[in-house]
């Protein structure tokens, strides 16, 4: 047999001024405005909206949920809340702090939490010591690391190389950027550039150059500025070597003494 519907509650939907002085109770009288509905929640037990006239909860309603015994016929308050109707406005989703996190809001005493599965890191192998391997690369391309590196655990997966090449490349200082569309000579032929290990080295490096305002960043290696090691701009010589001095000696200026006391 399926689920029988819930008798019409009539003590209950009368019951309506019972629901008004418990939400004024609650809310005070000014808070409390037009009734709105009636809802039947189940076997005696219905809830009545009022419209709450509280400007900072436009479109919320007071909720009074009412009850009676078997058999009776007085309503009792189970409870008074404050529920948002149609058009309320309400706060968006929660999102953890982690997840709410962007590149540059980590604050120097903020610490973020650990990703054990983080597609991004890849468990480092121990080198196998009767293992010869003449070229001493991975399998992924990347130099082995070596033991004095301080025995990190993990290691970045192709994944997290690659999301890193795809950042660097469409940021400040790959390519696309305006200073290296106006630079004459590309990070790649320059002297300052230092070479990255890896998979990495083939693209990118770190610029050395406390002119340039890449110094100390990655920058691709077709990315450019006016720093470049050879490149010049043309030597001019100044106006004043290029006009011969200009002396007035058909005036005279007449200089009077001071009187003396």
């Amino acid at each position: 047999m399926g689920k029988q519907k819930p008798r019409r509650e009539r003590a209950l939907r009368n019951a309506v001024d019972v629901a008004r002085d418990a939400a004024i109770e609650l809310a005070g009288k000014d808070s409390v405005g037009d009734h709105l509905e009636f809802v039947l929640e189940g076997e005696r037990l219905g809830s009545h909206l009022f419209q709450c006239n509280d400007p900072g909860y436009r479109g919320w309603n007071w909720c009074v949920t009412l009850a009676r015994i078997p058999r009776g016929r007085v309503a009792t308050v189970c409870e008074v809340a404050l529920q948002p109707g149609r058009g309320a406005l309400l706060a968006p989703p929660w999102v953890p702090w982690a997840s709410r996190l962007r590149p540059g809001d980590l604050g120097p005493n903020d610490v973020l939490p650990y990703i054990a599965d983080d597609d991004r890191l890849v468990t480092q192998q121990q080198p196998d010591p009767t293992d010869d391997d003449e070229d001493g690369e991975g399998p992924d391309g990347d130099e082995a690391p070596p033991a004095d590196l301080g025995g990190r655990r993990r290691v970045l997966s192709p994944q997290g190389r690659a999301a890193a090449a795809e950042r660097w490349y469409a940021g400040d200082f790959g390519p696309r950027s305006a200073r290296a569309k106006r630079a004459s000579a590309k990070c790649g032929s320059c002297g300052f550039l230092l070479a990255l290990a890896g998979s990495t080295r083939t693209m990118f490096g770190v610029c050395a150059n406390e002119w340039s305002p890449a110094d100390g960043h990655v920058v691709s290696l077709d990315h450019g500025c006016g720093a470049h090691s050879e490149t010049d701009v043309p030597h001019t010589a100044s106006q004043w070597q290029q006009s011969e001095p200009v002396i007035n000696e058909m005036d005279i200026d007449i200089i009077t003494p001071a009187p003396t006391s």
